[in-house]
């Protein structure tokens, strides 16, 4: 849990632009937030009519041919390589900083080259930043998609073109959410709406209420966002990170359900592991909800949060309160075994603890002396470290520690983790609790990384071991089975995109 600097618009404080971009605020602000999350005010509403939502029918059956077991593994994904961004460095309109959120366009670049990438991705520039500072980040651009080239040299690699520019979509929406925004992209064409890019769209500290989701029109210079609205009344730590497409007969099994949603909150506080959530945002006739509409949900996964306990419980397994899990994808082999996945930078730490890095070493913690409230420090295990980790190792007063402030651990790695979709049905039909699915795999991909070649703001970011927000958004072109998977800080402080192909 995070008991430790909450945005509080009265007060100013110095942030690095890394520190706006990617997740913890460089200075103390000597108050905590409340012991609960907030909770979204009003009754669920039937999208449209204003009326109490009736209660969700019953899920229906595994679709055909499909039992538990029928997975993607591991193995079956075959790496590559990357390509590099196209643009420059002046903010907002720069990848720099950026890669917040990607999704794929199957519908995209229809003149570009059959070389067996076809389609577009639309990524996430440079986010916004408070205070002012930077009202007009988080812009989205479309590019093209080269032939990747498996190099660990980035002058080796291709780089992309824009096929639309940047643009402010999210103008005069979402509203004051620019304290360091999280961000879930899913371009869908269905028939009741056309094609339109979904959108999640939170912060990292949210004092009060506000509607997380749209959706807005892939014309980007011609938007015209629509929303937004809440994911049933569901905490809004656990629904504004990641956004996929759920497969058409999975679809079916969660109601007619057909994004995904969720979020990874480090800290636990949306929960010890991923969260996902089913919904769909139209009504019958493709229109979109009135605004702040509470749209009914299916719960897929959903751990034991550190707001009603300090205890490591009703978690992943392996969980530690610095993982990061910033994109998932529902993802699918020719031979139709499924999987969904989330990408992300897994603490795998003798200990891990919340304060600065230790520059006597990895191995040593540096907690936050001020922080009394919750255990600022444990070992792999969930038990609370030896008391002299709770010591401190900087003058925290003058600010001069070895990094900013956050979640530090001994490991950090770069993974993918599988579930079963079998299991998720099963939290969506009653038979599992929400917290009893876990990963039947895992996937290292460190090995594929850049891992900041330029040393930008490592401070921030760690080094070696320590090096943390390794990986962002992800995406998934289903009829070609390739995954899209943004590395930040990779190219300068702007991302680089990897391609795995899944077999």
């Amino acid at each position: 849990m995070e008991h430790h600097f909450p945005y509080l618009p009265r007060r100013r404080c110095t942030l690095t632009a890394l520190a706006l971009a990617v997740g913890i605020l460089a200075c103390t602000l000597g108050q905590t937030p409340p012991t609960q999350p907030p909770a979204s005010p009003g009754a669920r509403t039937e999208p449209g009519t204003g009326a109490t939502a009736p209660a969700e029918s019953q899920p229906r059956p595994l679709p055909p041919a499909y039992a538990s077991g029928d997975v993607v593994n591991p193995v079956d994904l075959e790496y590559l390589g990357a390509f590099r961004l196209p643009g420059g460095n002046d903010r907002p309109q720069t990848f720099a900083y950026g890669g917040n959120a990607m999704t794929f366009n199957p519908d995209g670049d229809p003149a570009g080259p059959d070389d067996g990438f076809p389609g577009s991705l639309f990524v996430m520039g440079h986010d916004r930043m408070p205070y002012g500072d930077l009202p007009d980040g988080n812009q989205v651009a479309e590019i093209n998609i080269p032939v990747p080239v498996a190099s660990r040299d980035l002058g080796g690699l291709n780089t992309t073109d824009f096929l639309q520019g940047f643009n402010d979509i999210a103008r005069g929406q979402f509203a004051g959410l620019d304290e360091i925004p999280r961000v879930g992209l899913q371009y869908l064409n269905r028939p009741e709406t056309g094609p339109k890019i979904h959108i999640a769209w939170g912060q990292h500290f949210q004092e009060s209420p506000s509607a997380s989701h749209a959706w807005f029109d892939p014309t980007l210079s011609q938007s015209q966002m629509q929303g937004a609205w809440f994911i049933g009344d569901q905490d809004l730590y656990s629904v504004n990170g990641y956004l996929f497409e759920i497969p058409v007969l999975w679809a079916d099994v969660f109601g007619g359900k057909y994004l995904a949603t969720g979020r990874a909150r480090d800290g636990g506080w949306s929960g010890m592991g991923p969260a996902l959530f089913a919904y769909t945002p139209w009504q019958a006739d493709g229109s979109p909800p009135p605004d702040g509409t509470h749209l009914q949900e299916t719960v897929l996964l959903l751990y034991e949060n550190s707001y009603n306990t300090t205890d490591i419980i009703h978690a992943m397994s392996g969980y530690q309160h610095p993982d990061e899990w910033e994109g998932g994808a529902w993802i699918s082999a020719p031979s139709g075994r499924q999987a969904v996945i989330f990408a992300g930078t897994k603490s795998n730490s003798e200990k891990y603890w919340y304060g600065y890095l230790n520059p006597a070493g990895p191995q040593y913690a540096c907690v936050d002396t001020q922080i009394t409230d919750f255990p600022t420090c444990r070992m792999a295990d969930g038990s609370i470290c030896p008391q002299q980790d709770f010591e401190g190792c900087c003058d925290e007063a003058s600010g001069r520690c070895a990094s900013l402030r956050g979640w530090w651990t001994t490991q950090w790695n770069s993974q993918f983790i599988f579930y079963d979709p079998a299991d998720l049905a099963r939290v969506a039909a009653g038979e599992l609790a929400s917290w009893e699915p876990q990963p039947y795999a895992v996937l290292d991909i460190d090995e594929h990384l850049f891992f900041n070649p330029s040393g930008v703001e490592t401070d921030m970011l760690g080094t070696g071991d320590q090096r943390r927000y390794r990986i962002g958004d992800m995406a998934y072109d289903r009829q070609n089975n390739l995954l899209y998977v943004l590395e930040l800080f990779a190219d300068g402080a702007a991302p680089v995109v990897h391609i795995w192909q899944v077999r």
